[in-house]
């Protein structure tokens, strides 16, 4: 008993007995409103906790030396062959990446943008190709001159019509032009077209035959092509099926090159398939030529962190482009800096930063179309400014994000019209940290409402029933 009541003395909250109470309307109405208050209070604190805050702050890259920056893209322009389209980067450094093919996937597109077959094969990279050293001014016409309205008929009467579409005022094509009436020459006397039937090399002159070489999608001279007989059918979308010559242009490789083209035609059977057995000379030689005018050009490049280009424009060595005939009208599908964030962590990042992200694809979607015969030679330039951005989860974890503004003009061109795309970086990044709440933070600030609303409600309470007593008093004195 001793020890209870010891244990008792110490109780800092002495009941008073209920009979020695009262109870008022003044005091449930405060009651009320204090448990009001603290239900507001509390949910405002729990609100504030769960909330994600963070800190922003400017600071210079961390990014070492050595470190390269991946640049995606997805870009269509319905007016670049892939047969001639070329990706090249090059930096303030002195680096000069030119027809980059590792990385980068070509797709042959109509006017409307859509794809219209597998992917286009580049071939390998080759240098510039073998040419006649002499040249024979005694060479004469060997080949077939055509045109629109005796192209469809020639290439119904032999099995295999190959053209060199060329334009007068072109190097290549008058360089080529000596061994390839040659070897037409030397065909001929071979091959008499009228009695064998088999082979024919003819030519067209694209400054004269536009809507011809155009309707071929031939966009650099000297373009040679293959046809063979029953391959010119088109189909539902309105295709030819033919092929691209990229070897060498000698006389003796261009007959070598003819000679295999025929061997696997017998003499009475004219037709033949697209199967080529002709040995490997002619198949590395010979792609499949563009079915569409437009290239979609896909894939990702790797540059160093300094300013730089990435241009897209048509590319050869050995051919020769009209600039007046170039148009570089593009739609941007995607254009991106860094490493591909996935949805579900770009959707947790938006969750903390609802602007983050904005700016990280800001070109996508964006179309640039120019028309040639109104503004010939227009380069269309886009200036970037790339701001690195670094977010610090609380769960340590660190995410990069590369957002840029971009600013596009269209130039008139000095040579060859292109698409250039030039990037800058910034020394500065944004660094944005995570700030995590503590629990038993969050619990003192509980405890400090339910005691801070639970005071001023007694004080208020012990005020207004003084106040009242006081009043009556004061009403009581007047009545004595």
């Amino acid at each position: 008993m001793v020890s209870t009541a010891k244990i008792k003395s110490v109780d800092f909250y002495r009941k008073i007995p209920r009979d020695l109470t009262e109870a008022s309307l003044s005091g449930a109405g405060l009651s009320i409103i204090a448990a009001f208050a603290m239900t507001f209070l509390f949910g405002m604190e729990l609100h504030n906790y769960l909330a994600v805050s963070t800190s922003t702050s400017v600071i210079v890259d961390r990014s070492s030396d050595g470190d390269y920056l991946r640049i995606d893209f997805n870009i269509s322009l319905p007016a670049l062959s892939c047969e001639f389209a070329s990706v090249d980067v090059s930096d303030v450094l002195g680096t000069n990446r030119l027809n980059i093919t590792k990385t980068v996937r070509k797709y042959s597109i109509d006017k409307h943008l859509r794809t219209t077959g597998s992917e286009f094969d580049s071939g390998p990279v080759t240098n510039i190709l073998k040419h006649d050293d002499e040249v024979d001014e005694e060479y004469g016409e060997g080949s077939v001159t055509l045109n629109a309205r005796n192209f469809d008929k020639v290439s119904h009467q032999h099995s295999i019509l190959v053209v060199n579409f060329y334009a007068p005022w072109c190097y290549w094509s008058n360089r080529l032009k000596p061994s390839w009436e040659k070897a037409a020459k030397i065909m001929r006397e071979r091959h008499d077209p009228e009695v064998d039937g088999r082979i024919i090399m003819g030519k067209v002159d694209c400054t004269e035959e536009v809507d011809l070489c155009r309707r071929h999608h031939i966009q650099g001279y000297p373009s040679i092509r293959i046809f063979r007989k029953g391959s010119d059918v088109r189909d539902e979308h309105g295709h030819h099926e033919h092929e691209s010559y990229y070897g060498d242009r000698d006389t003796e490789t261009l007959v070598t090159t003819m000679e295999n083209l025929v061997a696997p035609i017998a003499l009475e059977s004219p037709i033949l398939t697209l199967e080529d057995k002709s040995g490997k000379t002619a198949e590395s030689a010979k792609r499949p030529a563009p079915r569409e005018a437009g290239c979609r050009i896909e894939g990702f490049v790797r540059v160093k962190k300094v300013p730089g280009n990435l241009v897209i424009s048509a590319r050869s060595r050995s051919h020769s482009f009209d600039a007046s005939q170039m148009n570089m009208s593009h739609v941007i599908s995607t254009f991106s800096f860094g490493k591909k964030i996935s949805s579900r962590v770009m959707s947790d990042i938006k969750r903390i930063l609802p602007h983050i992200g904005v700016s990280h694809d800001k070109l996508n979607g964006q179309a640039y179309l120019t028309d040639p015969e109104d503004r010939a030679n227009v380069t269309i330039e886009h200036y970037l400014q790339v701001v690195k951005t670094e977010v610090m989860r609380s769960s340590h974890q660190l995410i990069e994000d590369y957002e840029y503004t971009a600013h596009s003009s269209l130039t008139h061109a000095l040579s060859i019209p292109v698409v250039k795309f030039h990037f800058e970086l910034s020394p500065m990044q944004v660094l944005i940290t995570e700030n995590s709440k503590s629990f038993s933070h969050f619990i003192t600030n509980v405890c400090a409402i339910i005691g801070g609303v639970f005071t001023v409600a007694g004080i208020l309470d012990s005020i207004l029933h003084n106040t009242l007593r006081l009043v009556k008093k004061v009403e009581l004195g007047k009545n004595f």
